[in-house]
């Protein structure tokens, strides 16, 4: 009887060190700054009378916080991270944040 394919072969989990948890969570947090930094710089542009007064910096944050909590949210509610759902929600959540700013 021949052995199993290496990748079949449950290997005992280990505990995450420093260097990796950093790295899964800069990972997990990187599509809310991504989203959130392209939402303001296009914002900025399309509605540069609204926002004059607001920083690209100041958009940039809120939207990247308000899509992070989504994620968080996503995470905890689904149990997985990278459901599509999730980052429908990531879009929406970005696009809300300058959307509110520009109305006041």
């Amino acid at each position: 009887m021949s052995a199993p394919p290496s990748f079949l072969i449950c290997r005992k989990r280990r505990l995450l060190d420093a260097l990796d948890l950093f790295w899964h969570l800069a990972n997990f947090a990187l599509p809310a700054v991504g989203v959130g930094a392209l939402t303001a710089a296009l914002c900025k542009l399309i509605w540069r009378r609204s926002l004059a007064r607001t920083t690209w910096f100041a958009l940039a944050w809120q939207a990247s916080a308000a899509g992070l909590a989504v994620l968080v949210a996503g995470l905890v509610i689904t149990g997985h991270d990278g459901r599509m759902i999730t980052y429908a929600g990531l879009v929406l959540a970005c696009a809300i944040v300058p959307w509110l700013k520009a109305a006041k």
